[in-house]
């Protein structure tokens, strides 16, 4: 880890959270996808500490934050990022979120857009589950329960990633592998069920007031390109950037292409906190 983990109490939760950069400048708080953890965004993190205060934490039950005693959902979880907030005296941050990341910030702005300055939204979508979805999840429930991880890590990391990710990331590849076997199983079916009851945003994209930064691999096969151009014509201040040779984890696999528009979209947003 490059850098120092720290924890705090929000709730019912003991949250395991990076805070880096600048304390004076605008916060921004990156929330990872699922099953991944807080890690996946050190990238950013270096890339942005020197203009800005730079979070990243693990939700409930992933990584080192505990599963507290809440049943998990997508609601909760927006509570938890709230609560996180108020434990570090953030009224207001910027948030960036990747997949299940990205469904917290959307409801995030739906609940409370007072406290939400900007979105970066990757790989995700706003849409619910088919219930073709729901019970594909189901069946994945059922087989970690009988079965374990092995399998389940291995289909997932065939989805997660594009063809030139697979042949070319061994070491991007090899690291989320190793975090998916990693994280208990009590997680890995409470998140799904809380994935699969989740409601949908998009009635409400038309809202969002603020400027929001959409972007998605081009070979994301979990949430296609064609759900973030859905979000883009709903949202009014919005761009999307296509990432070519990248799959569902974007920042990890075309980091540079990443990096550029994020950078570019926070310096002309001017996003400043006060």
């Amino acid at each position: 880890m490059k850098f120092e983990q720290k924890k705090i109490q929000a709730g019912d939760l003991s949250v395991s959270y990076l805070d880096e950069g600048t304390q004076t400048g605008s916060p921004i708080i990156f929330i990872h996808g699922f099953p991944f953890n807080k890690v996946m965004w050190e990238d950013q993190l270096d890339l942005l500490k020197g203009d800005y205060r730079v979070l990243a934490y693990d939700v409930r039950g992933h990584g080192d934050s505990n599963p507290g005693i809440q049943q998990f959902s997508i609601q909760q979880f927006v509570s938890d990022l709230f609560l996180f907030m108020d434990a570090l005296y953030i009224k207001k941050a910027i948030v960036c979120g990747l997949s299940m990341g990205g469904y917290i910030a959307l409801k995030a702005v739906q609940q409370d857009s007072d406290r939400i300055a900007g979105l970066i939204l990757c790989d995700t979508q706003c849409t619910a589950d088919t219930e073709e979805v729901k019970k594909k999840r189901s069946d994945t429930i059922h087989s970690v329960q009988a079965n374990g991880l092995k399998q389940y890590t291995e289909d997932s990391v065939e989805k997660l990633f594009s063809k030139t990710s697979l042949a070319n990331n061994k070491k991007i590849v090899s690291a989320i592998e190793g975090t998916i076997l990693h994280t208990p199983i009590e997680t890995i079916i409470n998140t799904l069920m809380a994935l699969a009851g989740r409601t949908e945003t998009c009635s409400s994209l038309h809202l969002i007031k603020i400027p929001v930064l959409i972007m998605v691999g081009g070979e994301d096969r979990i949430t296609p390109p064609e759900a973030s151009q859905k979000m883009h014509e709903l949202i009014p201040q919005s761009e999307l950037y296509i990432l070519e040779k990248s799959g569902h984890v974007s920042n990890l696999e075309a980091p540079e292409s990443f990096n550029l528009h994020l950078q570019d979209f926070l310096k002309v947003a001017n996003l400043e906190i006060v």
